[in-house]
């Protein structure tokens, strides 16, 4: 049943051109209310107090208190009221949007730059709209138009696999049994997932012996800022995947942004490709892209990882890897900022363990330490 709630959305930008764009995109959602727009952070503040929105889009840059003091401040007032943040594609705005995603906003989307009002108009809503849709659903409200390319019925289409009521999987590592030694981990995250994975990645110790393949959904640029970020948290050794790359133990490799990523098998040594193979499921880099080559180079011997984000790309690619016998983590549904990826690999009965981001890295550890007892 399809939901008439309406989210209510506070537009804050300094540009007025930009406040237009983003109005004219927001009032083509059914289920959206804008209850008013502001041209800087303090007025934003001051209107987020009085109107309580329960979601805004938010400038990074602006005059005098910018979008990161905005977050600064929601932070501290435990506010409920959530942000979009729009970003351009420069290294400075990265490296903010990293920030402002760890100070809790939902998700970001790359402000235009075409010319024409009518194309930036377009290249917004691409991106805004699936974001509104993502927040909409992770409050229980059912997006009237929601792309059925990330409905269930679509993803079990993708490959033949009906959707189940009964789901077989367990909540510790504990339960499972390993009959091959993993020697690789391959994570696929979107929506939430920086957030997530700087929460996590720092847990797994310097000693890991194995290493760990990312896809996280994002832009060019984007992708190096947050290997970076989680490079100087982290005591694993954090890089943008590079085409050509041998793969090391110890090292954690993020696929680049508007690329795609893979793994191939030398004869001694394991490498990493980079190329712009065209998108899968609209997503590059794809998850399934990433997960198949990873059931080429090791085949049984890995790990599958789905956490927070929005979509159902890595279903194809975990089914892939699931029929060869390997284990599947995916995120449960209360510590997921958006369950559409994780949702899709429970409802195919995909998963072997469900489990809480707190527990997530404690897991990965805990099933490579016990895999490699068998062998």
């Amino acid at each position: 049943m399809q939901s008439t709630e309406r989210v209510r959305i506070l537009v804050v930008d300094d540009s007025v051109l930009y406040r237009k764009v983003v109005r004219d995109v927001l009032k083509q959602h059914p289920q959206v209310e804008i209850i008013g727009v502001a041209s800087d952070g303090k007025v934003a503040l001051e209107k987020i107090e009085l109107l309580k929105p329960q979601l805004i889009t938010l400038d990074i840059e602006m005059p005098g208190i910018d979008g990161l003091g905005v977050l600064r401040e929601l932070k501290d007032r435990a506010s409920d009221t959530k942000a979009i943040m729009l970003s351009s594609q420069s290294g400075h705005s990265a490296m903010s949007t990293m920030t402002a995603l760890q100070l809790g906003a939902f998700d970001f989307v790359l402000k235009p730059e075409e010319e024409d009002y009518q194309a930036s108009q377009t290249a917004l809503a691409k991106k805004l709209l699936p974001c509104i849709d993502a927040y909409l659903s992770k409050h229980i409200i059912v997006p009237e138009h929601a792309e059925t390319a990330n409905s269930f019925a679509a993803a079990a289409a993708f490959y033949s696999e009906p959707i189940v009521e009964d789901f077989d999987y367990v909540e510790s590592s504990q339960e499972l049994e390993f009959r091959e030694p993993i020697r690789a981990v391959a994570i696929g995250i979107s929506t939430g997932g920086p957030a997530a994975l700087t929460q996590e990645l720092p847990k797994i110790l310097g000693d890991f012996p194995l290493p760990i393949f990312i896809v996280q959904h994002m832009p060019p640029v984007f992708t190096k800022s947050l290997a970076e970020d989680l490079n100087r948290l982290s005591q694993l050794e954090v890089v943008e995947g590079s085409d050509g790359a041998i793969v090391q133990p110890g090292t954690v490799y993020i696929a680049p942004g508007g690329l795609q990523m893979a793994v191939i098998r030398n004869k001694d040594s394991f490498e990493i490709q980079i190329n712009e193979d065209p998108p899968e499921r609209n997503c590059r880099p794809s998850v399934d892209y990433l997960f198949r080559s990873i059931s080429d180079a090791y085949g049984n011997r890995c790990l599958a990882v789905i956490m927070t984000g929005m979509g159902d790309d890595g279903t194809a690619g975990v089914h892939l890897l699931s029929s060869t016998g390997v284990k599947v983590i995916a995120q449960d549904e209360p510590s997921s900022t958006v369950f559409g990826m994780p949702r899709s690999i429970i409802h195919h009965n995909l998963a072997d363990l469900v489990c809480p981001l707190n527990h997530i890295a404690s897991e990965i550890t805990s099933c490579v330490n016990m895999s490699r007892r068998t062998g």
